[in-house]
């Protein structure tokens, strides 16, 4: 992923902090909140510090009989003393790394669970062949 240095984030985001990329041939969303129950940006009333921000990326592929494989990652970034976050500029780049990593993970899991399903043997799939026909 190309960092678009014009932006605070490296990607432009909408005012909700959402932005759609394609990257590796995946539609990837992004979504850059910070957790905090206020709409108004302030320090917490009690801590004096500003929220965290989360940076997350997600999709989902999906194939024949209704099956799926998702890939996500997530980072928090906190703040310094009592400033509020800095936009981090390498932040959405490296979550969007991390769910295509972990995309590819849970496709060699699917994988290898799929090695271990042997077709036609009775129904349950629990491979204990003692399923009782009808």
């Amino acid at each position: 992923m190309d960092i678009d240095t014009t932006q605070p984030w490296g990607l432009a985001i909408d005012f909700a902090g959402r932005a759609t990329i394609t990257e590796a041939g995946h539609t990837i969303y992004v979504n850059v909140s910070d957790s905090s129950y206020n709409s108004i940006i302030a320090p917490d009333s009690v801590s004096g510090t500003y929220a965290p921000v989360t940076v997350a990326a997600q999709f989902t592929e999906t194939g024949a009989n209704g099956s799926a494989i998702r890939g996500s990652a997530r980072t928090t970034i906190m703040p310094i003393g009592t400033a509020m976050v800095v936009p981090d500029q390498t932040a959405i780049q490296s979550v969007v790394a991390a769910a295509l990593a972990n995309f590819v993970d849970n496709t060699a899991a699917y994988t290898a669970l799929s090695a271990k399903w042997t077709p036609g043997d009775g129904g349950s799939g629990d491979g204990s062949g003692d399923e009782v026909a009808s």
